[in-house]
């Protein structure tokens, strides 16, 4: 976890020093609002472009922005640049939740739900020897390279499960899966939109190699504490020709986010309450045609699916009509909830 503390300690930095300075520059285009999202080649940025094509009919302009990740994206939105919204990974509000910083946990708390996206499932790879997630104290397991989405949701649930390997690794994902076939590692974590081609390239193995696929597996993923901040999905032979079995494993939600402008009535915090129910509504209303011209993930999006722990954005589930009129209140109970929600263990 020293990697995540790192992270964490550079939120609680900027915090400190700058709280949400972004909200306080004089200097900012009003006119304009960032939206930080993923690699230039990923689904993310693609969302981010589909999104903002969209909400320029409604007199928002977005400016679409890479970035490398969740954990970068949330530096972002609490930093001078102009980035009120993001695509994150779901589980990153776990992961600043149980910081040991108060700041950080400050953090998680302004943190708000615009809409949930879609499912990236959570792959667990592993040696036949590994049957249950449990089976991971003390082996060899491939968490990711630091900083990435596998390595957040595999330190996520290493954390929220105890479980310790008794060695990380950082492998690129085809290094990884390679390493599980010739038994140098134990497992790995890979979290992607089924069907992946890092496992359907294994069917083709599977007619060269028949014995290195009788020793490998899908783990099954279906802990209770798990449950509490992720998805339900599965992986079986209707994803991949490979597998013997279906086995049970959670997902992760892409999500769009944003920090709570309710909180306040200054000009600011109303502007940005404005644009967000205008970004709310255009996306809602244009859903269909998402769905039917925009990425494919744009078919599996339930604007309405409940979340795990995040806690939805009142400007732009409102209209913004309360923020307009300077009366929205903060809202309330995150921190009890979420209290509540992991403290069992912890």
């Amino acid at each position: 976890m020293k990697k995540i503390g790192i992270y964490c300690l550079l939120l609680i930095f900027v915090f400190v020093c700058c709280p949400f300075p972004a909200m306080l520059s004089a200097q900012e285009d009003r006119q304009q609002v960032g939206m930080v999202t993923g690699s230039s080649t990923g689904t993310y940025i693609r969302f981010g472009r589909e999104i903002a094509e969209q909400a320029q009919k409604y007199g928002v302009d977005i400016v679409v922005k890479e970035s490398k990740g969740s954990i970068e994206n949330i530096e972002r939105l609490v930093s001078k640049e102009n980035a009120a919204f993001a695509i994150v990974q779901s589980d990153v509000l776990g992961v600043l939740k149980r910081s040991s910083s108060q700041e950080s946990r400050k953090v998680a708390q302004r943190l708000r739900l615009i809409y949930p996206f879609y499912n990236e499932e959570v792959h667990l790879f592993a040696q036949t020897s590994i049957q249950k997630f449990s089976d991971l104290q003390g082996k060899r397991v491939v968490v990711g390279t630091k900083g990435s989405g596998n390595w957040l949701t595999a330190e996520n649930l290493l954390q929220l499960t105890g479980v310790t390997p008794g060695e990380k690794l950082y492998l690129e994902p085809a290094d990884a899966v390679q390493a599980v076939l010739l038994g140098e590692v134990d497992a790995m974590f890979y979290v992607a939109g089924k069907p992946t081609k890092q496992f359907l390239n294994l069917n083709e193995v599977q007619g060269k190699y028949p014995q290195l696929i009788e020793k490998v597996h899908f783990v099954p993923l279906n802990d209770a504490k798990m449950l509490q901040e992720y998805g339900v999905s599965q992986l079986g032979p209707q994803d991949y020709d490979w597998p013997a079995e279906t086995v049970p494993t959670i997902a992760v939600k892409a999500a769009l986010i944003t920090f709570d402008f309710s909180a306040q009535s200054t000009p600011y915090y109303t502007m940005r309450c404005r644009q967000l129910a205008k970004l709310g509504q255009a996306i809602r209303e244009n859903i269909d045609t998402l769905r039917a011209t925009g990425h494919a993930k744009w078919k599996e999006v339930n604007l309405d699916e409940q979340l795990g722990l995040w806690e939805w954005d009142a400007c732009s589930r409102s209209g913004g009509k309360a923020a307009a009129a300077g009366t929205v209140g903060k809202s309330g109970g995150l921190a009890d909830d979420l209290e509540n929600t992991i403290k069992q263990g912890w």
